[in-house]
Formats: structure tokens, sequence, C-alpha cells
């Protein structure tokens, strides 16, 4: 239960319900009330229904505060190990749900990391679904690493070629995700449940289309086998403004101010800078960011989250609001959630300052715009590269490290306000490099709309279902000749 996990799910089941399928998302009560605008605007605009299917998430019983359904709203990241064993406890409740579901359900997809959903699988005797997050790309990157073990004789900041890629990724150490890096949160059981339950899973379904990484998904198909199925962007299923708006989270800025504010400017003036729901940067930090941002001299929009952050405190309050003074017309600042798919589609905006998590990658490709990288954690290091030395549509702000998780405090300062400048300049000059990747982004903008309408993501969609009858089909049949 994260935002950048349940967002692509419910997009998700918007395109399978195009598609003739009945759709149940199976969430927690708080999570409802976040997901139910997107389902509710969905049904209004296609006649298809969605249903929410809210489950009691045991929060005092695994030692979490009331409320806490989402990891958005830990008071602490050290909270993490607790918030999943409060999920394993679902196992029982949902299966016990499920049994007495009519129509019997035909298969589940779940997230990756609620690997007891194999288990309910198997004792139902329909297929379990893993949805990935990741890129086809991002899994190559760390299956090549973890096998050829090259990072072992690595100090934390001494460069290596990833092995056995198509394109020649350099990476560090410190920059790998957490399975190679521990915070002081150590999730080590997790991950082998996850690899485990991964082994028993039917199939896979990924957000990503075939144009975008061929070579890697073939790669993925060559590892997972052929029940890979890529169907994105999911993204492009919400196509008017009031969709866009209203994706994810209650947005802390009215959608028409937005709209105003992004329409004052001349087209691709617009740096639209957001470090996802779950960034957690110290207030130096967060001040080096804004200040680059004031340096470029250029119009910005800056999202601020509140997942966790440490910026919280009276000085930091104090700077942004001397910031706003300075910058007055010219820089817009949000507070916590932002309409994030509405902005990066308006014509204003001329590049995207992002964290290089996957769903706004994805976003940004879609909306055409040049990306500045700035990877936080997790996969996000691929992600940079991916964007930046694969796609060639992006400029790195320079991030040598990556973020531990529940260790966001001791981070420091990574990134310097001229490194910020220089990359934002480097993406929105005007130059030839610049209007090289514009070109680029805007190319792979049209592959994906082609992919989501009719073609490659649209196939597999119809593809995963037809699978999906199928199998089910001869699984109850083999149930009654038992």
């Amino acid at each position: 239960m994260a935002s950048g996990h349940q967002i692509p799910m419910v997009d998700m089941g918007k395109l399978l319900s195009q598609h003739g399928a009945t759709v149940t998302i199976v969430t927690t009560p708080l999570n409802a009330l976040r997901l139910d605008p997107m389902v509710t605007a969905h049904s209004a605009d296609s006649g298809l229904e969605i249903r929410l299917l809210p489950i009691r998430f045991p929060c005092a019983e695994a030692g979490l505060p009331e409320g806490c359904e989402n990891l958005e709203v830990l008071p602490s990241r050290n909270l993490s190990r607790n918030f999943f064993d409060a999920t394993r406890m679902l196992q029982q409740p949902l299966e016990k749900i499920l049994r007495d579901f009519q129509p019997p359900p035909t298969c589940i997809i779940s997230d990756k990391h609620l690997p007891w959903t194999v288990q309910i699988a198997s004792k139902l005797r329909i297929p379990r679904i893993l949805f990935d997050g990741m890129s086809c790309f991002s899994f190559v990157c760390s299956r090549n690493i973890m096998m050829s073990k090259v990072y072992e004789q690595q100090s934390d900041l001494e460069t290596f070629v990833v092995p056995g890629l198509p394109d020649q990724i350099e990476l560090t150490r410190a920059q790998l995700p957490s399975p190679f890096n521990h915070g002081s949160v150590n999730l080590v059981d997790l991950r082998e449940e996850i690899v485990e339950a991964e082994k028993a899973s039917y199939g896979w379904l990924i957000n990503s289309f075939e144009d975008l990484e061929k070579a890697y998904v073939q790669e993925y198909r060559k590892t997972k086998g052929d029940k890979v199925w890529c169907v994105g962007p999911v993204s492009l299923c919400n196509e008017g403004d009031s969709e866009k708006a209203h994706r994810g989270n209650k947005s802390s800025i009215n959608e028409g101010q937005c709209l105003k504010w992004l329409g004052s400017w001349p087209p691709s003036s617009v740096i639209y800078t957001c470090l996802g729901s779950l960034s957690c940067l110290t207030a130096p930090q967060l001040i080096e960011l804004g200040s680059g941002l004031e340096a470029t001299g250029r119009p910005f929009i800056w999202v601020i989250g509140k997942s966790g952050i440490t910026s919280t405190d009276d000085d930091f309050q104090k700077w942004v609001i001397k910031l706003e003074g300075r910058v007055q017309h010219r820089g817009l600042l949000i507070w916590g959630w932002a309409p994030q798919m509405l902005i990066l589609s308006h014509p204003s905006v001329g590049g995207f300052l992002t964290h290089c998590g996957w769903n706004s990658t994805l976003e940004g490709i879609c909306a055409g715009v040049p990306m500045v990288a700035w990877p936080l954690f997790s996969e996000q290091f691929y992600n940079e590269r991916f964007i930046v030395k694969v796609l060639g549509i992006g400029a790195s702000v320079g991030a040598c490290a990556a973020i531990r998780w529940g260790e966001e405090g001791k981070a420091g300062v990574l990134v310097k306000r001229e490194d910020v400048r220089k990359s934002v300049e480097e993406v929105m000059s005007g130059g030839r490099v610049s209007e090289e990747m514009r070109k680029k982004a805007m190319r792979l903008a049209e592959m994906a709309k082609r992919a989501i309408e009719g073609g490659s993501s649209y196939l597999e969609i119809k593809a995963f279902v037809e699978d999906v009858k199928q199998i089910s089909n001869k699984l109850r049949q083999e149930v009654k000749d038992l």
C-alpha cells in the first residue's frame, strides 16, 4: 500500500474492465477512500464498473498507530517491519472473503510485496499474476548484478559496468537498491518470500511497452517464460482533465488554479519538480534544491511532499516564505499531493525534475517531456541510466549515492544548488542537445500512445484476458473431475 503501487494497479483495473473483465480491487478502508474518486470517475465515463473491496488493516495488532494503512503515512520508516507484518495478517481474512465470492474469482493480480497471496491462489486453485512496478531494464540490471556479483569487489563509489547488457551502463555500489545495500530496516526475509512467491506465480504483468525497451523485454521473457504481458503505460487510460486531476490522492491545489498558472507561461518554459510520494529529504537538501530552481531564472512548479519529510522545522518554513517572496509569480509551490499527469500534459511544461520512480518516468515519457534525473533509492538509479544513457531524453543531476531506507536523516546534502541549475539548463536551454532530447521524448510519447490505442499493449491485455479465461476454466474442470 503506497501510491506508486496502488495507482498503476487501479489504472490496470480500468484497462482490464475495458476488455470485458469484472474487476474487484481489494484494499484497506483508508486506501479505499483515496482510490474511490479514481474508480468512480472511470465508472461514470465508461459505464464499466470496478468494485472496491475494503478489508480491515490490523494496525494495533502489528504495533502501528491507528490509521497507518499506507507507507506514506508511517511516522517513522523504522516502522516498516511492523507495516509488512500487518499486511501478512490480511491473508486469512482475504482468503475467507474470496472463498465466499460470487462469481468466484478467476485470478489474483497481486503486488509483488504481498507474497502470501500465492498461498491463497493455490488454495483456491486460481492463477496468481504478479504485478511488478519496475521496468524490464531494471529487472535485467538487478539480475545481472546479482548473478555476476560484480559489485562485491568494489568500494562504494567505484564504478563498474553492468555485465551482459546491450547498452554500456555504469553504476557504483552506493547507487544500488536495498537488496545490495541494507539500511537500518532489514527486510531480507520479506525479499526471500517475494522470490519464492515469484517462482510459484503463473505470470507477470509489466507496466511498460515493447517499443520502449524491446531488448530488455526479450531478456525478461527469457528468464520468466512466455507468461509475461507488457500492458503499459497504464496511466494513458486517464484521458480527460478530470481523470488526470483526480488520479491518486486529493490534490492540495485547486486544478483550475493550477491550470490558470500554467496557462500564463509560454510553451515548454516551465520546469516541473517532484521527487515522489515517498521522498524524504533533509531541510538543507531541500534548500539546495529550491535555491537551484531559483537560480535557473525560469518559471517552476515545486512539489514538496509530506511523506516523512525531515524538513518541517520552523527554519525551513521561514526559508520557504522568503523564497516565495523572491520568486513571486515565477514559482508555484505545492505542499503534499499534486495532479502530476495534469501538469505534465500542459503545453507550458518543458522539463520534469524527477526522482526517476518508474511511474513518474513513464508519465514524463507519455507527456513527451525531457527529464532532469535525481534518483533517491530503490531501483531509481537504474531508471536514471535508462532515461539518460539508453533513451537519451534527460540529464543527470549527479546524485552519487542512494538514500538508505530508515536512514534518511543521515543523508545530508547529496546534490548542490549549482548541480540543479546546470542540469535544468541542459534540458531547458533550447540548444542543440536539449532540442534533440525533446524530439526523442516526443517520439516516445507517440509510440506510447500507439501501444495503448490498438498497438502492442492493447493486444497484450487482450491476450492476457483470454489466457486467464482458458487457464481458470481448465483448473475448474480439474477440480470437478477430482
